[in-house]
Formats: C-alpha cells, structure tokens, sequence
C-alpha cells in the first residue's frame, strides 16, 4: 500500500508517457542523415534524389533516359503570392533582426566597398575570383525555388502515387539488389523538406504505356501517421501520348553557395551515364542570371539491368534469418535453404541439416523451427565455407561507357580505363571500375578524384574516401611516368554492389576500413597507370624520332656540300690519271664532272633517305605494338534502329559492335 501512496503522490505528475513517432516524424526531426543539413544542402540533395529516381524509371523498361530538370527562383513578392498571404509592412524597423543602427550601416558599407576594390584589382591581376559570399542571418528569409524533374521513364499506377510518394520507407527498392536508392526517401524526404521550409505540397504527373490519361496528383504528407494527405487526385486526357512522370517541389534553399555542386553533380552525372540526355536550368529573378547547360547523349549502349538476387548464408543475422522464414513460400526445411539462400544447392542443403543434428530433417517444416533452432541455423552460415557469390546481379557501367563519359564532358589528351573481376565482401559482390585521365578540359593540375557508387556521383566528404586516400597515398604516380604534382591527373572509380558500405545514411562516401575494397581499387587504378605508362612511353618514343630527325636533317647542308667537294677533288684526280677507281665509282665520279651530280642533289638524296628511314621505323614499331595505321579505307556505318534487337552485342573498351539479323552486304 505504501508503495500505491508514493505512486499517487507527488511523484506521480513527473511521470512520462510512453510516445511512438512515425518514420516521418523521425526523419523530419533527424534531416541531416538524409542529406537535408541546410537549405543549400537540401536544394542539392533534392535534385541529387529526383535524377536519380527519374533514371532508375528510365532504365526500368530499357529507355535511353531524357531527364530535365528545372530550378526556378522566386522573388520574395513571387513566393508570397505561390504561399497565398500578403507581404509584410515594417512598422517596428528595431523588432526585425537585420536592423543596423546608422554608424553600423556606413561600417558595413565601407566593408562592402573594400571587398569590391578587393575583388576588382583581382580580376586586373587576371585571377580567378570567385562570388561573394551570400550568408543569410537569423531571422531572413531563405529564397524560395520551385524544383521540376521530368522523365521518359515508366511512369507510377495511377492508385499506388499517394503511397509511393506520400508514405516514409515505402519503396520498390528493398530487395537484395544494385540499386540507386536504399531507403525509400527520395522524393519523400523532399516532401518532408517542402512541408517544413514553405508548407508546400508535391505536384505530380504522370502516364505509362499505353494509357490513355495523365494522372495529376498534388498531396502532402501527414508527420505524424506517416499516411499521405491528397489535395488532388485526378485522371486528365493524354493528348500526346506522352508516357513518363513529372514532379514539382518548392522549397527554401540556397543556390549561390551550392550552384557549383548542383552543375558539378550534373555533370559527373553525365560522365558516369553516357546513354542519358540531361537538359538542366535555373531561372533567376533576373534574366541575365539564367544558366542553361545542356549533356548530349553520346551512346545509346545501356549497361545491362541489375538482377535481383538472394542472400548469401554469410552476409544473413538472425532478423533477416527470421524475416526470410516468415516470408518464404516453401514449406520444408532443405527446400527454404535451396530456394532463399544463393550457392546452396541439393547436396549442400543436406550435408548442412545433417551437420545441425538430430533435431533437422530436410521434410520438417521450417515454419516450425524453434529460436534455438534458428540461432544453431545462423552460426553454422557464419562457420561453414560457401561458395563466394559471382557477380553476375550487378551492372556496372562498363568501360566504354565510363570511356566515352570521360572523353566527353573532360576531352583529356589520354585517357585509359579497366574494370576489376566480382569480389565479395562480407557475402556481397561488388565490382571496381576505374579510369584515369591526363589533360582536359577545365582540370586543375594535380590529382582531381571523381568518385561513384551505384552509377551515382558522391561529391560531399573527399578525404575519408577509400578512392581519394588510394588515390592520393597508395599510388606510386612517378613510377608510371606521371607527375603527381603538375600533370592535370583524372581519377575517376565506380564501385557497383548489392551492399555500398556507405559511412552514413546521407551516401557522403565509403569508408577506406574495407580491406578487399581498397584492395580492389589500389589494383584497378594500378591497371590504369601500367596503360597510361604504355602511352606515355610510345609518346616520348615518337618525340626522340622526330628529335633525330629534325637533328639529322639539320645537318643535310653541310653533308651535302662536304660529300660533293669530295666528289668534285676525285673527280679532278681521275682525269689527270693520278687516281684510278672502281667501274661503278669512276661512272659517278663522271656524273660529278658533266654535273649530272650536283650539290643539290645530292641535298634532295639525303633529305629523301631520311624520311624513309623515319617511315620505316615508325612502321615497325606500329607493327610490333599493333597501331598499324596504313591500308586506310573510309567505311559509312548505318544508324541501328533500336527497336530492332540486335543478335550479337561485342563490348570492347572502346567500343561496342552490334550484330542485327538480316543485314549482309549485296552481291
């Protein structure tokens, strides 16, 4: 009873009361892991999550993507008028924070103007200057854009858009599989962002094949269910048969501290997925402002799907263990072994129960199986040797797509790429390409790392980075003829998986704790380097020819008029009878005389030996290195029809050969 009393006492008002919070409310109150840390950040993230869900759509029915995106700015009377209230006027200038007394005004433009002078004797210097900084203080509006990505893709269900688009963790992307997105946020997390900075909802169009609506959807969503909240859901007609999906966000953000990172992204973007279109904008309040850049598709060769796969008996715990038993369809024991885990087949399934003991059998029904049961289970797959999964699920770009990326939007003078064979880690496969560059367009001498995981360009966190610290510590550069300090050096790794050991939620980078992935990309980058060396030696081979020749030739002159005085003193010697030569000797030493050999001849003999002797090197060593460059014949190539599907498709790293049934030459 004393303990009652106490309970109802005055200790009871402090009591806390249990609460829930849905996944929405949880992610809008913890933004930052998913990339929201500011209105910047959150501007670049946002754009980062529509591009990419709008070329998994693409790529999803084997459509050569055409994403557009659009950024428009609006002036603050502009956002009032989209936000439906009506523009403040001060009446209390000292209750605002951006208040400034008369002697802080004038100090603050002095600040300003020494800051101009600043900048402007810069750019009298010729030097790179960049633009002020624009901080927005406590208490000021952030600007407002109007975000819009639009795609070619597959389109959403008209019924699945409100909880595609209005429910937190709720995706397509939750099988064991290479994917651009892992958390079901995306569009979602910009929803959420929408909803806290402006109060905005998401609009939404879209159509698949063969329909003939355009679904429009404007809804938002409510935190605290984590359920979507729609304003509008309607069918509207099709007129132009368009198919794909458009969706449009407002939110606050900050453009001139991020610009550089958002057109950085795009184009990484564009070197990674040669086979996409993007057409990206941002619409400034003032025309003059306004940036448009366009990335020209330059293939229509799409790297293969990804496959969804099984898990693999190392990379399991006992959750997944738990989850895969309530969810299998398969009823005896051995059978849910063979069916939901990859490498275990027949014999292996029951060598595996016979190991657990008396207590299994391969007819017993695995939905009976007990928790002690499950745990022998997963420390027999965390003890015993499987065979290593093989890669075959994942889909890198490829090396002529990172290639041709590469040679497109940078132009290096050389360029040299390799793609690693599967290797595993921690039960999942995962695939390194690299490629590295010299020279090109706009590349800061020095070491310039570019990295990918999933086909997605990661800009944020360089220096914890497996690719940057290899790069930067684990490379030899000189030994492989390149200077680490002067030479503009592109390094460019993508790393494809069914598990991206990402170091936080928000994909900043990998971390550089994972010995095979190092491993991986030390040995891949390595590949690279031995080929650019190759290049680099074939290069300065072709310069000392062409130094021997200019220095031979450089000394025809004074050979050629030594050589004929020469000629011309034997010549003398021979009529007088003092000298006797050979019949062949005596008919040139005749020549001389009747002047059919002459100087200048003799000039044109030399220059003409020269060139051939080069020639015939050159041609040499073409032939000994294979860069046979003679027997040129110009050949016009037909443009594929890509509805037509093609019998046979040869990828090389420098090029793709597609085979079509049909075609053979007339005759």
């Amino acid at each position: 009873m004393g303990d009652d009393k106490t309970s109802k006492g005055k200790g009871a008002k402090s009591d806390s009361v249990l609460k829930q919070k849905s996944p929405a409310e949880f992610f809008s109150e913890n933004k930052n892991i998913a990339g929201f840390d500011n209105p910047g950040k959150s501007l670049y993230t946002t754009i980062r999550e529509l591009v990419e869900n709008a070329l998994d759509s693409a790529e999803s029915i084997a459509e050569l993507p055409a994403i557009e995106v659009t950024i428009e700015e609006y002036t603050k009377a502009k956002a009032d008028e989209v936000f439906g209230i009506k523009t403040l006027e001060r009446r209390d200038e000292k209750l605002y924070d951006d208040y400034e007394t008369e002697k802080a005004r004038e100090k603050r433009l002095a600040k300003e103007a020494k800051e101009q002078e600043k900048q402007a004797k810069a750019l009298a210097a010729g030097k790179r200057v960049g633009p002020a900084d624009s901080k927005y203080g406590r208490g000021r509006d952030n600007p407002v854009f109007k975000v819009t990505c639009k795609d070619n893709g597959r389109g959403m269900p008209h019924d699945d858009i409100p909880n595609m688009l209005g429910r937190v963790l709720s995706g397509t992307k939750y099988g064991l599989k290479q994917t651009r997105g892992k958390f079901g946020l995306g569009a979602k997390m910009a929803l959420i962002w929408a909803k806290m900075s402006t109060g905005q909802p998401i609009d939404i169009w879209s159509s698949m094949e063969g329909q003939s609506f355009v679904t429009y959807c404007r809804l938002d969503i409510d935190i605290n269910k984590n359920v979507p909240h729609v304003h509008i859901h309607e069918k509207r007609p099709n007129t132009e048969n368009w198919r794909g999906a458009e969706l449009q966000v407002t939110i606050t953000g900050n453009w001139t501290n991020y610009r550089s990172k958002i057109i950085s992204y795009m184009r990484q973007m564009a070197v990674i997925t040669p086979y996409a279109q993007f057409t990206f904008r941002y619409i400034a309040p003032t025309a003059d402002k306004n940036v448009t850049i366009r990335f020209a598709r330059r293939t229509d060769v799409m790297p293969a799907a990804p496959e969804e796969t099984r898990y693999h008996p190392s990379a399991v715990d006992l959750l997944l263990i738990k989850r895969l038993i309530t969810e299998t369809t398969k009823t005896q024991f051995s059978q849910f072994l063979e069916q939901e885990f990859v490498g275990i087949n027949k014999n292996l399934a029951k060598r595996l129960i016979e190991e657990l003991g008396p207590d299994f059998n391969p007819k017993m029904s695995v939905k009976t199986l007990t928790p002690q049961q499950i745990l022998s289970l997963h420390q027999l797959f965390r003890h015993a040797k499987f065979d290593e999964p093989d890669g075959s699920c994942l889909s890198p770009a490829g090396e002529y797509n990172l290639r041709l990326g590469i040679m497109k939007e940078l132009h290096p003078d050389m360029v040299a790429t390799y793609e690693g064979s599967p290797q595993v880690f921690e039960g999942h496969p995962f695939i390194v390409e690299a490629g590295v560059s010299l020279g090109g367009k706009d590349v800061k001498p020095g070491i310039n790392v570019f990295r990918f995981a999933n086909r997605i360009p990661l800009l944020f966190e360089p220096g914890g980075d497996v690719v940057t610290r290899t790069a930067m510590k684990r490379i030899n550069w000189n030994s492989y003829k390149i200077n680490q300090a002067q030479d503009k050096i592109g390094v460019f790794v993508s790393i494809v998986s069914t598990k991206i050991p990402f170091k936080g939620t928000g994909k900043e980078y990998i971390g550089d704790d994972i010995p095979e992935m190092a491993g991986a990309v030390k040995a891949a980058l390595q590949q690279c380097c031995i080929q650019l060396k190759g290049k680099i030696v074939r290069q300065q081979q072709a310069r000392d020819r062409q130094q021997r020749k200019r220095s031979l030739a450089k000394y025809i002159p004074d050979v050629s008029r030594a050589v004929y005085d020469v000629l011309s003193i034997m010549s003398e010697r021979q009529k007088s009878k003092r000298a006797r030569y050979g019949e062949e000797f005596a008919e040139m030493l005749n020549k001389v005389s009747r002047q059919e050999i002459t100087e200048g001849l003799i000039k044109q003999k030399l220059t003409q030996h020269v060139e051939q002797v080069d020639a015939e090197m050159a041609l040499e060593y073409a032939i000994q290195t294979g860069m046979v460059d003679t027997a040129r014949e110009t050949v016009y190539l037909r443009t594929s029809d890509r509805n037509k599907p093609c019998a046979i498709e040869l990828h090389s790293p420098v090029c793709v050969i597609q085979l079509f049934p049909g075609f053979c030459p007339a005759g």
